[in-house]
């Protein structure tokens, strides 16, 4: 059987690279692990290697490609993929960035496939990011959730464990395989306030960077998501002080939050107390802010 990916040169002679990986699809709040995985990208010098076959693992009617017509003319056609970049951090790290659609079929191949060629490369150590919404405070560092096959690597690190059942993604069918086959998976998680799921929110961007590098020691400097963080703050801050109901909504959740992280990162994050009752609609206010922002920008 042939390998399922294009080649694009010679495997290069890596010195134990780190695979960061984030398939579109899945649950990514605010697209902020895609944004965290593009700005990677464009602070590391990367070129693609491998491209995955989409033919056999995108569903082109669910995943339909881009026309673009100018005046009539298709000048090109622009194709969903999934491609394996490589590279070297500022730092003179090796890095391996597997990004683009998460596969709609035949996914123990594309898992058995990816990790074969990241393995032949040296890959020391792998991780995923994703971002969900959840009832934390814009005005709180966004905090991280790991997930592993691995119960010693999970023990090891400093971010939130939950118990749940949930969908899985391919990041999580990606763990697993990478862990089998005796390398070091975990996936981390950003937390994206409820009601700022549906827009840019960098500092949950910055938020799985830096848990990169805590576990990895690989850097970017993300000073300009840190400057837009900081930017999209002071607006959220200017329309919530004007509403005292929102006003009180990010009070109880930063005093939650707060509680939490007095209690350690090995506590289960809850919504302590949030109830439906108590709050005014996160879709409510979602729409306020993307009214306030929009009316900012015109």
């Amino acid at each position: 059987m042939t390998d399922p990916f294009e080649l694009h040169e010679a495997l290069p002679d890596l010195e134990s690279p780190v695979l960061v990986s984030m398939l579109t699809g899945w649950i990514d709040a605010s697209g902020a692990a895609a944004a965290a995985t593009e700005y990677l990208l464009a602070s590391c010098a990367t070129r693609e290697l491998a491209t995955f076959d989409g033919d056999l693992f995108i569903d082109y009617r669910a995943r339909r490609p881009t026309m673009e017509l100018r005046e009539g003319v298709s000048t090109r056609m622009v194709w969903p993929r999934i491609t394996l970049h490589v590279g070297t951090t500022p730092a003179g790290r090796d890095l391996l960035v597997l990004s683009g659609a998460e596969p709609d079929s035949a996914w123990l191949r594309f898992a058995d496939a990816a990790t074969r060629l990241s393995i032949e490369l040296g890959v020391s150590q792998v991780v995923l990011f994703g971002a969900y919404p959840f009832a934390c405070p814009h005005t709180r560092p966004s905090r991280l959730s790991c997930t592993s096959p691995s119960a010693e690597l999970v023990a090891r690190v400093p971010f939130l464990k939950t118990s749940v059942d949930v969908p899985a993604g391919m990041g999580a069918v990606l763990e697993h395989t990478f862990v089998n086959r005796g390398v070091d998976a975990i996936g981390l998680w950003a937390q994206v306030p409820h009601y700022l799921g549906t827009m840019s929110f960098p500092g949950a961007s910055v938020a799985l960077l830096d848990g990169l590098q805590t576990i990895t020691g690989l850097t970017v400097d993300t000073e300009v998501l840190r400057t837009e963080a900081a930017a999209l703050r002071e607006r959220i801050d200017q329309l919530v002080a004007a509403n005292p109901e929102h006003e009180a909504m990010v009070r109880q959740m930063e005093a939650i939050y707060d509680a939490e992280a007095e209690r350690g990162a090995n506590s289960s994050p809850t919504l302590g107390g949030l109830g439906s009752n108590d709050l005014p609609s996160a879709d409510e206010l979602a729409a306020e802010v993307e009214r306030f922002l929009r009316d900012q920008d015109t």
